[in-house]
C-alpha cells in the first residue's frame, strides 16, 4: 500500500491563518474583559492589545481575580500565536520556499528582458531534442511546460503551466518572442496552443506537431505557420538513410553539428541592400563572400527556387537559403542587410 503524501500548507495559508488566529484572540480577549470586568468596548480592547503586545503598561483598571486568569490566559494564547507565526516563516525559508520564490523572480525579469527568443511548449522528447537544437544554433529558449517534475534541477528559462493559457504564454513574452513550438503528446492541445499564440501574437512563427494527418489541416487553420509530424519525418529520414546513406549523414552533420566548419543558413534580403533588385550575376556572392546560395524562398513564401539563374533579382523579403563558413555566412548577412 501507497502512503499518501501530506501536502504542507504555503507561508501564504500559514500567515492567512496567523491573521485569523490573532484577530480571533483579540476579540475573544475584548469581549471577555467586557463581560468579565464590565469594561466599555475601548477599555476592553486597550487591554487587550496591550497585553498580546506585551508592552508593559498598566491596567486600564485594577483586575478581580477572574480577570487575571483569563489575562494570564490571553498572554499564553498571545505568545503561542507568535510562535506559530515564526515557525511558518522558518520553515518557508529552511524548506527552500523563499528560495524557490526568490528563482522564480529572477527567472520571470530574465524573461521579460528576452527578444526574438523561442518558446518550446512541451517538454517531452520532442521538446528537449528541439530545445538542444536551438541552443546549438545560439538561439535564445523559454521552455513551457505543466510538468514541474519534467523540468526539476534545470537551468533552463521556463514557467510552469499550461501552454494553452494566454496568461502563461505572456509569462513567457510571447509578444517579444520570434517563434514558438507547440510539441506537446497531444494534438487537441497543440491545436489550443497554436490559436492562443496566434491571437497573442500575429506576426509569430509557429511550427507545430501533429500526431494524426487529421490534424495537420486543423493546426494551419488554427494558425500555425508549419505543421510537422514527427512519424512522418522519422520515416523520411530512414529512407533517406537507407537510399542515399552519404548524404544524409552529410546533411545530419551540417544541421546538427556544433563544430562543424561548413553551415546552412537562412538570410532575408532587406531593402536598400547592396542584394536589392540586383541579378544574382551582378551580385558575384560567390565571389564576394564564399558563401554559396543554394536556393531562394521568393518573398510571397511560395515557390523555393533551386540553383537560382544568374539573371534572377534579388527583391526584399527573398529568403536565401546558403551553405558557408561562418565568417563567410556573416559576409553574406551584411550583403542582403541595409
Amino acid at each position: 500500500m501507497t502512503a499518501t503524501p501530506i501536502s504542507t500548507p504555503s507561508v501564504r495559508v500559514r500567515l492567512a491563518r496567523f491573521g485569523i488566529l490573532l484577530l480571533a484572540i483579540t476579540l475573544s480577549g475584548t469581549v471577555g474583559f467586557m463581560v468579565l470586568e464590565g469594561w466599555n468596548a475601548v477599555e476592553s480592547l486597550y487591554m487587550t492589545v496591550i497585553t498580546l503586545s506585551t508592552v508593559g503598561f498598566s491596567e486600564v483598571r485594577p483586575l478581580s481575580s477572574a480577570g487575571r486568569l483569563f489575562t494570564t490566559a490571553l498572554i499564553v494564547a498571545g505568545v503561542a500565536s507568535v510562535g506559530y507565526l515564526f515557525s511558518a516563516i522558518s520553515h518557508h525559508i529552511v524548506s527552500g520556499e523563499l528560495h524557490g520564490t526568490l528563482r522564480r523572480s529572477l527567472m520571470q525579469k530574465s524573461i521579460h528582458a528576452l527578444s526574438n527568443h523561442y518558446i518550446v511548449c512541451g517538454f517531452g522528447r520532442v521538446g528537449r531534442e528541439v530545445m538542444e537544437s536551438l541552443k546549438m544554433g545560439g538561439r535564445e529558449c523559454v521552455v513551457v511546460e505543466d510538468d514541474a517534475g519534467a523540468l526539476e534541477n534545470s537551468a533552463l528559462r521556463c514557467v510552469i503551466g499550461d501552454a494553452a493559457d494566454d496568461d502563461i504564454l505572456r509569462e513567457a513574452n510571447i509578444a517579444n518572442a520570434a517563434g514558438l513550438v507547440a510539441v506537446t503528446g497531444s494534438d487537441a492541445t497543440n491545436v489550443f496552443i497554436t490559436i492562443s499564440a496566434r491571437t497573442l501574437n500575429g506576426q509569430i512563427t509557429i511550427v507545430a506537431r501533429a500526431n494524426h494527418p487529421s490534424t495537420e489541416a486543423k493546426l494551419l487553420r488554427a494558425g500555425a505557420t508549419h505543421v510537422l509530424s514527427p512519424h512522418k519525418l522519422g520515416g523520411r529520414r530512414i529512407a533517406t538513410q537507407l537510399m542515399y546513406p552519404s548524404v544524409a549523414d552529410f546533411l545530419d552533420v551540417v544541421m546538427h553539428s556544433g563544430d562543424l566548419e561548413l553551415q546552412l543558413e537562412e538570410i532575408t534580403v532587406q531593402a536598400g541592400s547592396d542584394l536589392y533588385q540586383k541579378t544574382v550575376a551582378e551580385v558575384q556572392v560567390r565571389q564576394r563572400t564564399g558563401a554559396n546560395v543554394l536556393a531562394i524562398r521568393r518573398k510571397d513564401g511560395g515557390s523555393v527556387i533551386t540553383n537560382p539563374p544568374s539573371d534572377m533579382h534579388f527583391q526584399p523579403g527573398d529568403v536565401l537559403i546558403a551553405l558557408g563558413t561562418t565568417e563567410q555566412l556573416l559576409a553574406l548577412e551584411r550583403l542582403a542587410a541595409t
